[in-house]
């Protein structure tokens, strides 16, 4: 069953700029997420003005995907986090027009530091890019 998540509280109020989730960037990607199974879920259809080469999606705004699947799935578990390191392996093009579903789990905790993963995935289940990263949780401001 899946659960949508809820704004976390007042940092949403002050994070409306935000290029992947954010609803008032105008030129962001717009993500909304739902958490299943200990999973956090996206999905995305990449346009023309995400391309690098003609059809393929640029490896930066797939990178961007794989960082905010990943990093902020703790942010939605009420933690202020950062990426600290992020890894992306590019298995195969990405394309454009094709909707794609991204999946974004935690796999260790080791105090204020979070290990994640994560995938970009096709209709058919192919994965055409997926990451690690270590995710630091910092105070709140």
């Amino acid at each position: 069953m899946d659960t949508i998540i809820p704004p976390a509280d007042e940092r949403d109020e002050r994070n409306q700029w935000c290029f992947a989730c954010g609803p008032k960037n105008p030129f962001g990607l717009k993500l909304s997420f739902r958490e299943q199974d200990d999973t956090y879920l996206s999905e995305f259809t990449g346009q023309q003005q995400h391309q690098g080469y003609d059809g393929i999606m640029h490896g930066g705004i797939v990178s961007t995907l794989l960082d905010e699947i990943m990093a902020r799935y703790l942010y939605a578990k009420g933690m202020n986090a950062v990426t600290a390191r992020l890894e992306v392996r590019y298995n195969k093009p990405t394309p454009i027009g094709v909707p794609l579903l991204l999946k974004g789990r935690i796999t260790k905790n080791k105090g204020r530091i979070y290990e994640t993963e994560g995938t970009i995935e096709l209709p058919d289940g192919t994965v055409t890019a997926q990451g690690t990263a270590k995710v630091f949780i910092i105070d709140p401001s």
